[in-house]
């Protein structure tokens, strides 16, 4: 379409500029390194150490917390901790560990899949700071709803700032994060989204050939009421969707992972002998090593959006007085995001040999054709769980736009009515139209929201550590002994 290429040429300098800013690269070791992700990378390892290694230490008490073990009475909220989880999870779960695994292993080889897992592990860490801090500084009430709850990095930012005395860089930098996360949830949540399910369900209905050609204005109204019909009802119709959907299709995929697997069970051990070899003792030399464990972290780190702040808009709303508990709870997602989820896409991939005869594939396409070798039907299977994907993210996205909306503009209803109708606009227009520099620019604006974010979770790391202390203190007195 005309308009498409008019849109996109004139948006092109503009997402060029901000893009190169944000995505800035260094190279090492002839490889490019973009600073973004090492400022992702250090802030996990740096809470990992500075907590000591809560992500390992209290992992079986993360699941009992989510159990309901330690709850007690009635605590101030919208959703259980369950639905928090599954919220959070259904704007993670999606194309990144399906067709963002099979990307890394293209580019850096089996060896890849073994440094995701290292850094699920590591950022399971910086998950629970922003969301413990989330809770702690939402906000109750307001103009329509003195139940509705608020909260997310714009509020903890401000807070920060203003123990320094320096409101006004606080309101700017909280400021900054909602303006991100809004460009973000319209090209990451809804064009990019939408457009990605569309042309899976494209190829299933024939391609150019098919009904749906040239009718993704048609697929995108379909999605786009689907998606108005949970957000009408705000984060507990979105949390009572998620809690239903994210368990279905991550159990589906699962499953017919290891489905295949089982096809090709004498190879599993060459298999898991590969991944740790080309990730600790690549042939190729140190090259190569770097190449697979930038690869691992880069695709780790946009997969789980540990560090991004945005889980912290989701969880805010769960039932609990206690904000350190939910922040344990909430570690466990890049834990199922990225090691489990991810590796299960990897050993299928890597077991079935097909990246090695991949012919010049890759995407989601590679992880169809791998998946294919032991369920030949399974790339109908794989379009309805893009699909599912794809909506679950849209529905959890759209709630972070909305926070950071009326945060800026208040907590109104016009301002919410006028949101929600802009961003199932926008689902029309990314299944419609190949609008790349939109989708780049909001992709930039996806990975901004990590620098004012991170900048407050080390501001207020002290402070976190110490309710961390005050907390484990009062288990042991409940229970006589530390989890």
């Amino acid at each position: 379409m005309e308009i498409d290429r008019i849109i996109d040429s004139t948006f092109e300098p503009v997402s060029n500029a901000i893009a190169s800013v944000i995505f800035y690269s260094v190279r090492f070791l002839e490889l490019e390194i973009k600073l973004i992700l090492v400022w992702l990378v250090v802030a996990a390892l740096f809470f990992t150490i500075y907590l000591g290694f809560i992500n390992i230490r209290y992992f079986k008490h993360a699941i009992d917390v989510l159990r309901g073990k330690h709850d007690s009475g009635h605590s101030n909220g919208q959703i259980s901790r369950f639905q928090a989880l599954m919220t959070s999870l259904s704007a993670t779960v999606g194309l990144g560990n399906i067709a963002g695994v099979a990307v890394a292993i293209s580019i850096g080889g089996p060896g890849a899949t073994f440094w995701m897992a290292v850094m699920g592990i590591f950022s399971m860490s910086t998950k629970f700071v922003e969301v413990t801090l989330g809770v702690k500084y939402r906000q109750c009430g307001s103009e329509h709803d003195p139940g509705e709850i608020s909260g997310g990095p714009m509020y903890y930012l401000y807070s920060a700032f203003e123990r320094l005395q320096k409101p006004r860089m606080g309101k700017f930098m909280a400021g900054l994060f909602a303006v991100c996360c809004i460009g973000g949830t319209i090209g990451a949540g809804g064009l990019f989204q939408a457009n990605q399910a569309y042309q899976q369900a494209l190829v299933v209905t024939g391609g150019n050939a098919g009904f749906l050609a040239d009718k993704g204005w048609l697929f995108g109204l379909f999605m786009a009421i689907l998606v108005g019909l949970v957000i009408i009802g705000g984060i507990q119709w979105i949390a009572a969707v998620a809690s239903r959907v994210v368990p279905i299709m991550t159990i589906v995929y699962i499953l017919a992972g290891f489905v295949v697997i089982g096809f090709h069970y004498a190879a599993i051990p060459g298999a898991i002998n590969t991944i740790f070899e080309m990730a600790l003792y690549p042939q190729a030399g140190i090259g190569a090593l770097m190449g697979a464990l930038l690869m691992g972290v880069q695709r780790a780190t946009f997969s789980n959006e540990a560090g991004l702040g945005s889980s912290a808009i989701a969880h805010c709303s769960v039932k609990t007085d206690v904000p350190v508990s939910q922040g344990m709870v909430a570690m466990l997602g890049p834990f199922i995001d990225t090691v489990i989820i991810c590796m299960v896409t990897a050993l299928v991939i890597v077991i079935s040999g097909t990246y090695v005869e991949g012919g010049g594939i890759e995407g989601v396409e590679l992880t169809s054709r791998a998946f294919a070798s032991g369920i030949s039907w399974f790339p109908y299977v794989l379009s309805l769980t893009v699909f599912l994907f794809a909506y679950s993210t849209m529905i959890s996205w759209s709630y972070y736009g909305l926070k950071c909306t009326t945060y800026l503009f208040g907590e109104r209803i016009a301002v919410e009515g006028i949101y929600k109708i802009l961003f199932c606009l926008f689902i029309i227009i990314g299944a419609s139209a190949q609008l790349s520099n939109i989708i780049l620019f909001t992709d930039a604006m996806v990975f901004a929201m990590a620098i004012p974010n991170i900048i407050g979770l080390y501001m207020l790391a002290p402070e976190i550590k110490k309710d961390l202390q005050v907390y484990l203190q009062d288990l042991k007195e409940k229970t006589g002994k530390l989890p």
